[in-house]
């Protein structure tokens, strides 16, 4: 099923992508990563032209996008290489059945439903007819607010999204967070913006949304109109939607409240019934995220008709499901989410979906026998030194500081000094022994799944916060900050290359997992983390004046990733992406600084033709390299926090005189800013 549509902003994953799970596996045991590959670059462009593309051209001539992709990059390549040992992995689980080992066999089980296409093919909706009767028996406003709760009980999330995760001001316990959703399209603008494009994506949604109709029973000119009439309900959801960069601000979506209040503010639903419905008997306070929203869409579900809301219970249950089901539904799927909004040709697979899938559901299970496998301790223990190096670093660019007072420099200091460190693998492993896996129904186990894990999250709703639980699994190949524990998380999955080699030079090492590790050192101070304590609490524990200086920096940053052309005439958005640009330039600056205090650091020695200055940046570089299709970069530009590769690259580099040093950046080159025009922040 699919996940929670909401944006955990506690949890900011800084390298790759915004929370996505992507499946991977690491393979240091069987790769050799020397360091730079001259092979991979593009030396009929200038360094200071445009260094991606000098970093870059030769892999991205190499690694044409496949069709599959609607971007592919150097993480891309790694999960291609790493899918394969995973297969091999849970293949060896397949053949476990009928073992004493209950986890292997359900991760077997579960991988072998999704693979019986015939079963599934004859089975089409009918796993999903129950519910989808019990919405067509509903008569009255009083029972479609009920059934909201059953469908939310079963993991099936229209018109809002609930999730357990710390208060923001008081970070050691756990609150029932209440988040805007009921969309079918990832953002409001989808909805809003008047546009050709915007409005080509809303005529395919609504085809998508009349196909999908139709494969379940009904007429087309029935699926067409119905097809409207949700079209237009998610319209209305998305016009009192909170926009994506108000969000951003953390202070804008804390608004803890007691049920009580809860109830006055919104009284159409029964709130003390909602979450005894959903398995959470005394949610205590909670932080409703968006209190405008919950306003407007408790006055909807006084006011939309009760017909309309059948049709969109309906929508959501076939929406959510469509991937897991029949061919008919799937293919319908990628057609819009897949072809018409990122551009890929077809889709991955099966295998591949479905191992994604089996790690999504069963995520810390395939994760145990991954570390088990594939991921040497020693690789831990360089990961822990290169992480205090940088600490050391950070540290020392923070008393360096001119623009800070000793007031807030001491402050950020102890924030620094209290960060925490995961890298792996979590020192406790989820117990899956209460999950239930069929022998054959996809659907079902996928179903079931979905409510386990749910059932996990909120049960941690009004208790204290567990601080060695992890947000990602150790397959994954991504790192995060998480402000609420001041901590700085780094998955066994992305500990490999082009990240991280046992065998590199620290050059490539520093440029590429020291930068990594910067990064998320540094969303501790970017424009959202700097609000968190150093006991994750949001509290403000700067100075007005050294507040306004860093906003006045940030701004500079903003102003610099405005002008970048994306495609066309369409920019790059400064603010949507600031705290992400703010991290890769304090990584690449903190990482820089650590390099330079190792012995490589400070020598002048060649390897393959480039200085150790050289190789830091094209370790970093490379990192980014990607091929990508017009419509995800249109996707991108509009969705994530993230930049684009290319100006993951080029943008921190153009304020860093250490690349216009090691190059011979000089004015006048298009990758070379004024100093008055460059941003200097951490």
């Amino acid at each position: 099923m699919k996940q929670a549509n909401h944006k955990r902003f506690l949890v900011r994953s800084g390298v790759l992508f915004l929370y996505i799970s992507i499946v991977t596996i690491s393979c240091m045991k069987q790769n050799k990563f020397t360091g730079i590959d001259r092979n991979d670059m593009d030396f009929s462009v200038q360094p200071g032209t445009d260094f991606y593309q000098y970093a870059n051209g030769g892999w991205m001539q190499k690694n044409p996008l496949k069709p599959e992709y609607s971007r592919y990059g150097t993480f891309d390549k790694l999960q291609e290489e790493n899918l394969e040992a995973l297969r091999k992995l849970t293949e060896k689980m397949a053949k476990s059945e009928g073992s004493d080992d209950p986890v292997a066999r359900k991760i077997g089980l579960f991988l072998k439903t999704g693979m019986d296409t015939v079963t599934i093919n004859q089975t089409g909706i009918k796993p999903l007819e129950p519910v989808l009767k019990q919405i067509e028996a509903l008569k009255s406003r009083d029972e479609v607010k009920e059934f909201l709760i059953s469908l939310h009980a079963q993991s099936i999330t229209p018109l809002f999204n609930v999730f357990a995760e710390a208060d923001s001001k008081n970070s050691g316990w756990m609150l029932a967070w209440l988040w805007q959703g009921g969309l079918g399209m990832p953002d409001r603008d989808y909805y809003l913006e008047d546009n050709a494009r915007m409005k080509e994506i809303r005529e395919k949604y609504l085809d998508y949304i009349t196909r999908i109709l139709i494969l379940s029973g009904r007429n087309e000119d029935e699926s067409r109109k119905a097809a409207q009439t949700i079209f237009d309900l998610e319209t209305q959801l998305a016009k009192v939607s909170m926009p994506r960069l108000a969000m951003r601000d953390p202070d804008n979506v804390y608004h803890k409240m007691s049920l009580t209040d809860l109830q006055k503010e919104v009284p159409q639903i029964s709130w003390k019934r909602y979450f005894e419905g959903i398995g959470v008997k005394d949610p205590g306070e909670v932080n409703v995220a968006q209190p405008d929203f919950f306003k407007a869409a408790g006055t909807l579900l006084d006011k939309v008709p009760v017909e309309t809301w059948k049709l969109y219970f309906c929508w959501n249950v076939l929406n959510e499901s469509a991937p897991y089901v029949s061919e008919p539904f799937e293919q319908a799927h990628f057609a819009f989410y897949g072809k018409a909004m990122s551009g890929k040709e077809e889709m991955q697979p099966r295998w591949k979906r479905v191992l994604n899938t089996a790690s999504s559901a069963l995520g810390e299970a395939i994760g145990e026998a991954y570390v088990k496998e594939y991921f040497p301790p020693e690789a831990k223990q360089r990961m822990l030194t290169l992480v205090e190096n940088l600490r050391k670093a950070l540290a020392e660019r923070i008393q360096n500081l001119t623009w800070m007072s000793d007031t807030t420099k001491q402050k950020a200091l102890e924030k620094l000094a209290a960060m925490k460190v995961k890298i792996g693998y979590p020192d406790k492993w989820r117990d899956y022994s209460e999950l239930k896996v069929g022998e054959t129904s996809y659907i079902e186990n996928v179903i079931e799944a979905e409510r386990f894990n749910r059932a996990y999250m909120l049960s941690k709703v009004n208790k204290p916060v567990d601080p060695m639980e992890w947000h990602m699994t150790p397959q994954t190949v991504n790192a995060y900050y998480n402000p609420s524990n001041n901590e700085i998380v780094f998955p066994a999955g992305i500990l490999q290359p082009p990240f991280f080699s046992m065998t590199a030079d620290d050059a490539v090492n520093y440029g590429a997992i020291g930068m990594v590790i910067g990064h998320e050192m540094t969303h501790g101070f970017d424009d959202e983390g700097r609000k968190f304590d150093k006991d994750g609490n949001l509290r403000e524990w700067w100075t007005p004046d050294d507040a306004k200086r860093f906003n006045e920096r940030a701004e500079v940053l903003v102003k610099q990733y405005d002008q970048f052309i994306v495609l066309d005439s369409i920019h790059a958005n400064g603010k949507l992406t600031l705290g992400e640009n703010i991290a890769d330039l304090g990584g690449i600056n903190v990482a820089y600084t650590a390099f330079k205090m190792t012995d490589e650091g400070k020598s002048q020695a060649k390897i393959d033709g480039f200085t150790p200055d050289q190789r830091f940046f094209l370790g970093y570089a490379h990192v980014w390299a990607q091929n990508i299709r017009e419509q995800e970069i249109l996707r991108r530009t509009k969705e994530d926090v993230h930049s684009l590769g290319r100006f993951r690259v080029n943008g921190p580099l153009r304020n860093m005189p250490e690349f216009y040093k090691a190059f011979e950046v000089k004015p006048g080159d298009p990758m070379f800013l004024s100093e008055e025009e460059r941003a200097v922040i951490w």
